[in-house]
């Protein structure tokens, strides 16, 4: 899990960051992201993609992750501006800033999935990396345990939706629930759902 940091490392570059982020496919509440710079040569066995995670494991990985990283950013972006922007771009501007956030300026990233951010630091993307790299395994962990955590705020403001359980995820109970108040502030307009129960981003986005 850490033979991407050995490479850059190998290359020169010494504070390397990951970067991941959650809530991409929720119908409400932000998209998080977050930028892990762990110490050299690190390595844990049970830092993996947080999907693969239970929630209890995450939560006692993001203390882990906490107190050994070097450094943590966290970029969060709400459902307004994705409207605005859409999701792609406010995954983007998410992630550009944990990477601002970081009390150490990283001089290599590491980032999930296809897509370069808007800083100047050298950066190298790679699919799947919160399978494949320690550092953004890490960020996932911490995205998302952030992600969670900001919807059950949001779930004490609005219960009618049971954010506590569902996190803004498109679940039968949540469908119904929209369909009987009506969406809230934190609600994704641009996002549709579907009468199957399934849902994309409408053409705005």
């Amino acid at each position: 899990m850490n033979a991407f940091e050995c490479h850059a490392r190998q290359r020169g570059y010494r504070i390397i960051a990951g970067i991941d982020e959650a809530g991409r496919g929720p119908l409400a509440g932000p998209v998080v992201a977050a930028a892990v710079i762990l110490p050299p040569g690190y390595r844990h066995s049970e830092i993996n993609d947080s999907k693969q995670l239970t929630p209890g494991k995450r939560e006692r990985l993001h203390e882990v992750i906490k107190t050994d990283a070097l450094a943590v950013g966290l970029g969060v972006v709400e459902a307004s501006v994705i409207d605005h922007v859409n999701i792609l771009q406010a995954t983007l501007m998410a992630m550009r800033d944990a990477v601002l956030d970081l009390s150490l300026a990283p001089d290599y990233l590491l980032i999930d999935g296809k897509h370069r951010i808007d800083v100047q630091t050298l950066q190298e993307v790679i699919v799947r990396g919160d399978a494949r790299s320690v550092s953004i395994a890490a960020a996932s962990i911490i995205a998302k345990v952030s992600r969670d955590r900001i919807m059950e705020i949001y779930h004490r403001q609005f219960p009618q939706y049971n954010f506590l359980k569902n996190k803004g995820y498109g679940t039968d109970e949540h469908r119904e629930a929209i369909r009987r108040c009506g969406r809230c502030k934190i609600h994704r307009l641009s996002f549709t759902v579907k009468a199957s129960g399934s849902h994309q981003p409408s053409l705005l986005s």
